[in-house]
């Protein structure tokens, strides 16, 4: 990232935290509120090719990671489910794991897709086949990994040995799923790991006893 933050930036970034503020007030004083945004604004940065959407993806990053923290803290529904997709960049399986995740639960299930070694963009042929859902895929974006979403999930999802080393929880259920690698392959070969991704996403759904909305394929073959 060679653009350095302006005034507007910042002005931003602090009424976000406001806002962070005023929906955890509950939970987190200020100080570890600004502290998580912060942190999530630094490591966004890193791999952020336009400054324009920083902000906003720093604040959905600090949101996930906060959320995550509370039910740390006991706070939230019990009748939630936490499921967090690890890949290589966070920009391919993941993402279409995360979004299939989304649709199929009718969002009764917390979702996160992350990278080991993240990106800075969503492939867009990765993009397409999620628009394809019906699903904006603006809402999409790399993530890093981070402990407190990993500490606060049901199930980790490795995507591949491919993504390294992941500290795994010993209370967190592990599935590895050794799926094709849509980043750069025709759309076709696209589509069919996001048909095998499904077929996956509903076996766990049924496994963890969360809704699955409809049991026909979400895109007719």
């Amino acid at each position: 990232m060679t653009h350095s933050p302006d005034a507007g930036f910042k002005h931003q970034i602090e009424g976000m935290t406001s806002d962070l503020c005023s929906e955890f007030e509950r939970v987190f004083d200020r100080a570890k509120v600004e502290e998580v945004m912060n942190d999530s604004v630094d490591q966004i940065l890193e791999t952020a090719q336009v400054l324009d959407f920083v902000p906003l993806m720093s604040y959905r990053f600090a949101l996930e990671r906060l959320n995550a923290l509370a039910r740390g803290h006991g706070e939230g529904s019990k009748e939630t489910w936490d499921v967090v997709f690890v890949s290589l960049s966070g920009g391919g399986r993941g993402q279409i794991a995360a979004a299939l995740t989304t649709l199929l639960s009718e969002n009764q299930v917390s979702v996160h897709s992350a990278g080991t070694a993240v990106q800075a963009q969503i492939d867009p042929g990765v993009r397409a086949v999620i628009a394809e859902l019906g699903i904006d895929p603006d809402e999409a974006f790399a993530r890093p990994v981070t402990d407190e979403v990993l500490q606060a999930a049901n199930v980790i999802v490795t995507m591949g040995h491919s993504v390294g080393v992941i500290d795994i929880p010993q209370h967190v259920r592990h599935e590895d799923w050794r799926v094709g690698d849509p980043i750069g392959a025709p759309i076709t070969e696209m589509r069919r790991v996001r048909a095998d991704i499904e077929t996956r996403v509903r076996a766990l759904l049924a496994d963890l006893g969360a809704p699955d909305h409809d049991q026909k394929p979400v895109i007719a073959a």
